[in-house]
């Protein structure tokens, strides 16, 4: 029997934050025919208009089939679900009665508001983390997480994260074997794991004339970029070097590249099976103590720990 996958969206839904699991799934069904039935449901049903402007057909709550599985949507609207009595009754016997509930973004207000993350871990969109945490104190937000699955609740980091949750249900109902075919056809990795962080180190640096020097050093971690290295390959004097790094991208040299190889690591530790020592000499720190203290710096914990953390979600 095809398990029924219900997709909750508002007025002011963000659009990518529901058709991007809706395809993963339809994807799968077709991968892997009967495994799955698509509702798409609004309170009182109809057309629904998201944040764009484009609008989904939907079934009224009251109509909705018995799901396996209910999917809450993100967006700029989500503070009407999350104040509206009916839709959070909806919510709440989804997560008495369905195998699993799941939000995607700001859809995790909704399941905070339902009381289905109480005591449990979370995540949502780092913009809304402050908020979230000073709203929910008895929820365990995890803000630099893709997603994250604690018992029958799963949530997601915003947009795009929504398919990589997609991708880990469809794997766990079907195997990784659909679930991999399924991101081919979308053209997207499979998976990144759910550990993995929302930021990107090259992101979170000010743009300007290191760009090229700081993705050449992303692919050649194991090499010692140290300031004298990075200063040839810039063409200038190591002193002239830092000092206009620092200016432009807000932090020194030696700080960025801790940043790249922290990033490489914690994907590495997450998503492969090598060892701390083995992670700790392919990233470039050389030894796994010196990988350990700048974890602890960027992190708040040592590398095995986000391991085994990764692992439980």
């Amino acid at each position: 029997m095809a398990r029924a996958i219900g997709f909750l969206v508002y007025p002011g839904f963000q659009l990518l934050d529901a058709t991007g699991p809706i395809a993963a799934f339809e994807i799968a069904g077709r991968l892997s025919p009967g495994a799955y039935s698509l509702h798409f449901l609004s309170l009182n049903g109809g057309l629904t208009p998201s944040s764009s402007g484009v609008v989904i057909q939907t079934t009224a709550l009251a109509d909705a089939p018995r799901l396996d599985t209910l999917l809450v949507s993100g967006g700029d609207g989500v503070k009407v679900p999350a104040a509206c009595a009916r839709t959070l009754a909806f919510v709440r016997e989804a997560g008495r009665l369905s195998r699993r509930v799941a939000s995607v973004c700001s859809g995790t207000y909704v399941l905070a508001e339902a009381g289905l993350l109480d005591g449990k871990r979370a995540t949502t969109h780092w913009s809304r983390t402050k908020d979230f945490q000073r709203r929910y104190p008895k929820i365990r937000l995890e803000p630099d997480r893709i997603f994250i699955q604690d018992g029958s609740v799963w949530s997601s980091a915003g947009i795009t994260a929504g398919i990589d949750l997609a991708l880990a249900l469809i794997g766990a109902d079907e195997g990784e074997a659909v679930a991999r075919r399924t991101a081919q056809q979308l053209v997207v990795y499979h998976h990144r794991p759910g550990g993995q962080s929302q930021h990107s180190a090259l992101i979170d640096l000010r743009p300007g004339r290191f760009d090229a020097l700081l993705s050449w050093a992303r692919q050649n971690l194991s090499e010692s970029l140290s300031v004298e290295q990075l200063a040839v390959r810039a063409a200038m004097s190591p002193r002239n070097f830092a000092r206009l790094f620092s200016q432009e991208t807000g932090v020194t040299p030696a700080k960025a590249v801790e940043r790249l190889r922290v990033e490489a690591a914690r994907a590495l530790l997450d998503s492969g099976p090598l060892q701390v020592e083995d992670v700790a000499l392919e990233t470039g720190f050389g030894d796994s103590e010196r990988m350990r203290r700048a974890f602890i710096r960027a992190y708040g914990q040592p590398p095995q720990a986000l391991r085994r953390a990764a692992k439980a979600s």
